[in-house]
């Protein structure tokens, strides 16, 4: 009894500081339903695929894999570059999730740039469970992905619209991060990092092979150039 009171007063600390999420996480996870069902795969499809996967952007990127030829590599390259951040928030959480048992598992499984932020950041009250409180967190933003892309399944296939062009919410999904990323730098080094990589790549590989090349490069600049752009706080969040 002591222990689901324990649950329940992190379960209660916890939700105020998704409530911001919960609006981002059910109308992008509605557009990706959408999108989904756009692209010809039934309602279950987006359920499914957010609760096994929640990689927000990934998930827009996996549904054009599913659509192409099978090529594992490819699949699992990109994956790794786009996801690439998750990495350092790893390392940055090792402390973090020392000692919360079990609960691990789902943490670092359900690991997300909002979660990260939440969880690294929130003041967690001395009569909450930090533990149960991370545990919240990060399922409460999962189960808003999953509802969002729930609804925007079931409604992209009960209710028939022109699509054409939703494709371009995963586009727009990226330019949003891009300028949130901006907003959040003093400086702009690694934007403009970004940027010059994507463009010189574009020019040599083409619009079609672009992709893992420059995330490749990107990635590998930004971690030699880690500490030195820290210090001059030019990585917000990488």
């Amino acid at each position: 009894m002591e222990n689901r009171k324990h649950i329940m007063i992190a379960l209660r600390a916890a939700f105020p500081h998704t409530v911001p999420i919960l609006a981002g996480f059910l109308f992008l996870g509605i557009a990706y339903g959408i999108y989904m069902n756009s692209l010809g795969f039934s309602a279950i499809y987006p359920t499914l695929m957010s609760l096994a996967i929640f990689a927000g952007s990934m998930e827009f990127i996996a549904a054009n894999l599913l659509l192409g030829a099978f090529d594992p590599i490819n699949a699992l390259l990109l994956t790794l570059m786009v996801n690439a951040r998750h990495l350092f928030y790893g390392i940055s959480m090792l402390d973090k999730y020392k000692g919360t048992g079990k609960k691990k598992f789902y943490l670092i499984f359900g690991l997300c740039d909002e979660s990260f932020s939440i969880n690294c950041t929130a003041d967690i009250p001395k009569d909450v469970d930090k533990g149960w409180f991370m545990f919240f967190v990060t399922l409460l933003n999962h189960l808003y992905w999953v509802l969002g892309a729930t609804i925007g399944g079931a409604f992209g296939s009960l209710v028939q619209f022109n699509t054409e062009g939703l494709e371009f919410v995963m586009t727009a999904l990226f330019v949003v991060i891009f300028i949130e990323q901006w907003m959040k730098e003093k400086e702009h080094y690694s934007a403009l990092v970004g940027l010059g990589i994507s463009f010189a790549s574009l020019v040599v590989f083409g619009g079609e092979k672009f992709i893992l090349p420059a995330m490749a490069a990107i990635l590998g600049i930004l971690t030699v150039l880690r500490k030195p752009l820290e210090k001059e706080g030019a990585i917000a969040s990488l």
